[in-house]
């Protein structure tokens, strides 16, 4: 969980509140998709917005579902809001984290000993059989990669690797 916010003071007679918002909050935030979250008496409670309208950059007013009236926004005022993010599960990586990984294309097996990136030709420079290719280091070539095994597998175009 992320902090991203506190419920600052109440906003109207129908349960909006205003929330004052920290820099940790993402900017690809949807509040139609994406709960808020809050400690209600040591339990974690999600809290869906009815409506978010930003003032300014760092403060809010928002309604939440359920939240109706000013005795109920009473109870959730000067709590911590937060977000679940995902971590560690990303899928990002960089090519030049495959140095060492085991190659194969087709029956050949062999191993990526260097990266070039250049912008224009990123290359990955195989070691088969005894001889170094480079290859150009696009998503469509590679088949599968297995980063446990520290394999990957190139499906490549005829006569690139002679």
């Amino acid at each position: 969980m992320l902090t991203v916010g506190r419920i600052t003071k109440l906003f109207g007679v129908k349960g909006e509140v205003v929330i004052n918002l920290y820099d940790t909050l993402p900017d690809n935030f949807n509040w139609e998709e994406q709960p808020f979250f809050t400690k209600v008496e040591e339990l974690v409670v999600p809290l869906f917005c009815d409506s978010f309208a930003r003032r300014g950059q760092r403060s809010a007013v928002v309604a939440f579902a359920d939240i109706d009236n000013e005795k109920r926004a009473e109870m959730i005022l000067d709590h911590e809001l937060m977000l679940e993010v995902e971590e560690g599960d990303s899928d990002e990586f960089y090519f030049d984290d495959l140095i060492g990984f085991t190659v194969r294309i087709g029956r050949s097996k062999g191993e990526i000993v260097d990266f070039y990136d250049n912008e224009f030709n990123p290359l990955f420079e195989i070691e088969l059989q005894g001889k170094r290719h480079l290859i150009p280091a696009v998503e469509e070539f590679i088949a599968a990669i297995d980063f446990e095994g520290r394999t990957i597998k190139f499906v490549l175009p005829e006569g690139l690797i002679e």
